[in-house]
């Protein structure tokens, strides 16, 4: 028997599961305004040199401000003063005459910067003054933070396997908002980036428990409908993201401001059932009846609730020993399982690497700052609305190999477009954006569908750790243009094409049950025909 079957019996898409479906949003739609977070609390305000410091009388103290930028700050060939320089000595001469600087002495700022504050009321650049021979701080703290997303995708995919679904959500909300609060409040950089590694540690854990929990609870006919809705929650965290950050414009609130939506997901937590799955894979047939029992009275089916006998329910899983402790060596202990985690995980190493790639490649639309993260959430929605008839309609298999590689065409075809064409290369890097936004909408559904029950949870967070070090890779890809103007296309146009091959390789899961143990991966056919 398959727990399809129970589903069936008790209407495997109703109330039940949209309350869970619903439940996820309110936690899984915060997790892109922490990822795009440095795009405002790092951005890098106007600055020049401090010179307060000099007003202490004599001329100087009788000179207007922009006089005295003019004798104190050198000025770059764009008229504005330069950002890490000023003059030895304050050079009066150059009020009446400031054609020719270049012999005049100068040096490092010396008495800190002053920030232009017309756009952000402060940033953490501002704040510690991560600017000049200091701005490689600045880079850090993105890093730092995807590194501790890239561990807690681990280590809450073996957890959640281990202890279960729901309580280690609860783990994520509750450290990840305290994390996240903590840092708002830092009082020095290191304490902040710290405290910024733990919070991408922690909340990582809603999206791949999030993802997986909704899908196994849900018939096979609506996983799609899932899969797609999770996506557009990124999608519509990034819009209200914009939205956010251009009415809170103090670094320290915006962290506050994003993160408060896990409030309402904390308590909302406690009508989050547990995975049935889970609990039958692991032998827990008690618990799983009372929250089959809860969904068929939710649902309206609990003329059929006689029909979920603990007896019944263990018949679904039988071929492996329900006392079992998974953990990341059962994906490459038998050869079928080594093969789909060496697959899955070359998979979301790729297309990471095209879709953060393409994001920070793009020149953007001559917009400010906030309009152009609006316009870039926007232009996911088309492409994860398309992922949503194409799903059942070609598989999941050809709408993943086929968005890549059609993300590596518009890669390829922006390496033969001139420079001086901005707008075709911006049309075109807009299009690819949305392909490669395809293909991560369909690769978590994919995935959770390709894994089996009993390690759902570790083969996503495996695959969650590959995604995020791809995140990490395509800041150094696009680097390479100092090697090569056009060598960041190309390697990311090979990186979307090599995905998409991967990808063929895929067992098609449309309209196929989950499965449940290890031995259904060993045992299961890799028909490609279909």
């Amino acid at each position: 028997m398959k727990f399809e079957n129970v589903l069936a019996d008790i209407n495997g898409f109703g109330k039940f599961q949209i309350m869970i479906i619903a439940i996820s949003f309110l936690g899984r739609f915060t997790l892109p305004c922490h990822f795009m977070l440095n795009n405002f609390i790092a951005a890098v305000p106007a600055h020049h040199c401090d010179i307060s410091s000099l007003d202490d009388g004599g001329i100087f103290r009788n000179l207007s401000h922009t006089q005295k930028l003019i004798v104190t700050v050198p000025i770059q060939q764009d008229g504005t003063p330069s950002s890490c320089q000023m003059f030895v000595d304050p050079q009066y001469h150059l009020l009446l005459n400031s054609s020719n600087i270049t012999d005049m002495p100068t040096e490092q700022c010396q008495n800190g910067w002053v920030y232009d504050n017309s756009t952000f009321k402060s940033t953490i650049t501002s704040q510690w003054d991560l600017v000049c021979d200091r701005r490689g701080k600045n880079k850090a703290t993105a890093t730092i933070f995807f590194v501790g997303v890239m561990f807690g995708a681990m280590t809450f995919g073996s957890l959640s396997d281990r202890f279960g679904r729901r309580i280690m959500l609860l783990v994520s909300y509750v450290s990840g908002m305290l994390f996240a609060i903590g840092s708002a409040f830092s009082t020095t950089y290191v304490m902040f980036t710290v405290l910024r590694f733990f919070t991408g540690f922690c909340i990582t854990g809603i999206v791949i428990v999030s993802t997986v929990l909704s899908v196994e609870w849900v018939d096979i006919e609506h996983r799609k409908m899932v899969g797609v809705i999770d996506s557009l929650s990124w999608t519509f965290g990034n819009t209200v993201f914009a939205v956010t950050g251009y009415f809170v414009t103090d670094w320290r609130w915006l962290i506050v401001a994003v993160t408060s939506p896990l409030t309402l997901a904390i308590i909302t937590w406690r009508w989050m059932p547990e995975s049935a799955r889970w609990l039958i894979a692991h032998g827990k047939l008690e618990q799983a009846q009372i929250y089959l029992k809860r969904c068929a009275k939710m649902n309206q089916t609990e003329e059929l609730v006689d029909t979920l006998k603990t007896e019944t329910l263990s018949t679904i899983v039988v071929t492996e020993k329900t006392d079992h402790t998974y953990s990341y060596l059962d994906l490459i202990r038998t050869p079928k399982m080594r093969k789909l985690a060496f697959s899955t995980g070359i998979l979301w190493f790729c297309v990471a690497i095209t879709f953060y790639g393409i994001s920070f490649n793009i020149t953007g639309f001559g917009l400010n700052i906030y309009l152009t993260q609006f316009t870039y959430a926007l232009v996911e929605l088309p492409a994860k609305v398309s992922v949503y008839f194409l799903l059942d309609r070609i598989g999941r298999r050809s709408t993943e190999a086929a968005a890549l590689m059609l993300a590596g065409l518009c890669l390829g075809i922006n390496i033969v477009i001139p420079k001086d064409v901005s707008v075709a290369r911006t049309v075109v890097a807009v299009i690819g954006k949305g392909f490669s936004s395809a293909s991560f909408a369909t690769v978590v559904l994919y995935s959770s569908e390709l894994y089996p029950t009993v390690i759902r949870q570790n083969g996503m967070g495996y695959n969650s750790f590959m995604a995020r070090f791809g995140v990490a890779v395509a800041p150094l890809i696009l680097l390479l243009d100092e090697v090569w103007k056009e060598l960041p296309q190309v390697v990311l146009c090979s990186t979307a094409v090599m995905g998409g091959m991967v990808a063929r390789t895929l067992s098609e899961t449309r309209n196929r049950c989950l499965p449940e143990t290890i031995e259904d991966i060993e045992k299961m056919c890799n028909d490609r025909g279909q």
